[in-house]
């Protein structure tokens, strides 16, 4: 995770309101674009069609072009037609009242009525539910023909990622062209993780961060709360460790709103045994220290059943905070597992690992026996766990279970090891490459801030460690990516510093995490691109 201990290194333009002509839509072209082998998303391989154009029964329109989005929609049919904009009678109806927030939403940020659950009309935008299991949870159908647009899904989450394509189209278009778009992400977990231990973020400018990812059809944001440095959310079970600039619960709670609104889910982490400085702070006898007493940064001597109870307290407040379906364990870069000797230099942990899972166990057992105990603690409120990658051991008598989700960030460190190796034991894993999605405030060991461009014409889900990619066959336990903020210098930049140094990466994460192969528009096509769908107008306040 972060490398904080690494051995080696619009606002969008006022849209136009205007009466649209009405004309026949006339399908006559399909253009297919999934991903041979790619992962998820519709009928992979499907072949491309054509059939005779027919032609417009009141004037002649050129085919229309698919919508220009961030990222690029993945299916589309066109046709001849003028497509839609808002005219002064528009209005967006919703088909099923579990629309209404999407439909809402929608109609706010067109700057036209919401007209209720009632039937369309010519000029309206309709969102509508299809039937369920009927293609992803996120998939959408967006029509336009006749003056109307038509956005459908199987769940709220596709229909709400739909109005995205169309509020996009009309920001770099003013149109949304005629025909139809068949669109769904190719990986099912899209994100972007920010360390709020080591620098403090005001909730605003999380808010504004998660009204960029939405827009960009990104759905996890990850939150690292607690570090060496800091322990950044008020806590009632343990109020001691609590840093004195945090965010409270209320804003927590205010911050997993909108993102539920946006079909964001909040994944927070309180990473252990190391890593737990600000909790070690308030509790120094629960430190880690060798036969000479030395204290070895972050660590909680794991032999101490202390060292659990605070802990487990802990995960189970905020898994109660963060009602989405995972739970962050992290288990990276315990110091006690950096010595050549651990049982000579801890002999402590070499008993209690003996006395706990038998007389060959080693530091290492007892190391991942906490992962696995923490682990249960997450499934006990019926969270999925996740830990970084080089929490996972090979080769001893405790083995991780094989539900917790492996999030690879490195090769670098002491029991990493290569990616396929995690993928051949049949485990899931997200991809967080420290070569590409690691931005590192201050640029310590070695790092440099990523670019979107190299992220855009370089890196794929499956280059999860340096730039050499994992095997296809792979691909359906690969399930996503995120990219990451860490604060090592926490003042190398300030909050809107870091909103603009990550705007291109997200938007060029975006895009490779919803369609993985090489994208059509070059570099500068699709920077100039991202720059009219942008919604300047987002907090960046410092």
């Amino acid at each position: 995770m972060s490398p904080s201990h690494r051995a080696t290194p619009p606002s969008r333009g006022a849209l136009i309101a205007a009466a649209a002509v009405t004309v026949a839509a006339a399908v006559t072209l399909t253009v297919v674009v999934w991903p041979d082998g790619s992962g998820s998303g519709p009928q992979n391989g499907s072949a491309s069609s054509r059939t005779a154009p027919s032609p417009s029964p009141t004037r002649s329109y050129p085919l229309s072009e698919a919508p220009r989005t961030v990222p690029a929609v993945r299916e589309h049919t066109p046709a001849r037609g003028p497509g839609w904009k808002p005219g002064k009678n528009s209005t967006v109806v919703a088909a099923d009242q579990a629309l209404a927030d999407e439909a809402k939403t929608l109609a706010g940020e067109l700057g036209i009525s919401y007209r209720g659950e009632t039937a369309a009309r010519a000029g309206d935008v309709e969102l509508a539910l299809g039937k369920k299991g009927e293609g992803g949870a996120e998939s959408y159908t967006l029509k336009t023909s006749g003056n109307r647009v038509t956005i459908s899904g199987p769940d709220q989450a596709g229909v709400f990622y739909g109005t995205r394509t169309l509020v996009q189209s009309l920001a770099a278009d003013d149109t949304v062209p005629e025909g139809v778009v068949r669109d769904a992400p190719d990986r099912p977990q899209r994100g972007f993780n920010l360390d709020i231990a080591r620098k403090h973020y005001s909730a605003e400018w999380i808010e504004a961060r998660l009204r960029e990812m939405a827009d960009l059809k990104l759905n996890q944001l990850g939150l690292h709360f607690s570090d060496d440095q800091a322990f950044r959310i008020e806590s009632e079970t343990h109020p001691e460790v609590v840093s004195e600039d945090h965010l409270t619960k209320a804003e927590v709670r205010r911050i997993v709103k909108l993102a539920q609104s946006l079909h964001i889910t909040v994944i927070g982490e309180i990473d252990s045994p190391g890593h737990l400085g600000a909790v070690l702070k308030a509790h120094p006898g629960l430190q880690l220290r060798d036969t000479q007493g030395t204290a070895r940064q972050g660590a909680v001597d794991i032999s101490k059943a202390e060292s659990a109870e605070i802990v487990d307290d802990l995960l189970r407040e905020y898994a109660e905070l963060f009602p989405g379906q995972w739970f962050h364990v992290g288990a990276d870069e315990y110091q006690a597992l950096t010595v050549s000797d651990p049982a000579a230099s801890y002999p402590q942990l070499a008993v209690a690992a003996r006395e706990k899972y038998g007389d060959g166990a080693t530091v290492q057992d007892l190391t991942e026996g906490w992962l696995n105990d923490r682990a249960a603690v997450v499934r006990k409120a019926e969270k999925i766990p996740k830990a970084w990658n080089d929490g996972f051991f090979s080769g001893g008598a405790v083995t991780a279970g094989k539900d917790i989700e492996v999030e690879y960030w490195t090769g670098k460190e002491i029991g990493a090891r290569p990616p396929q190796d995690y993928l051949a034991e049949g485990r899931k894993v997200i991809n967080l490459n420290d070569e590409f999605l690691y931005y590192v405030l201050g640029e310590p060991n070695e790092f440099v801030y990523p670019t979107g461009e190299r992220i855009y014409e370089q890196w794929t889900p499956f280059v999860l460690r340096g730039t050499e990619p994992v095997a296809k066959r792979y691909s359906k336990q690969i399930l996503g990516g995120r990219f990451a903020v860490w604060g090592d210098f926490p003042d190398a930049q300030t909050q809107a510093q870091v909103a603009e140094g990550i705007r291109m990466p997200l938007n060029a994460v975006s895009q490779k995490l919803w369609d993985p192969r090489k994208p059509a528009l070059t570099w500068a096509e699709f920077q100039q691109l991202a720059d009219e769908v942008d919604t300047p107008d987002r907090s960046t306040a410092p």
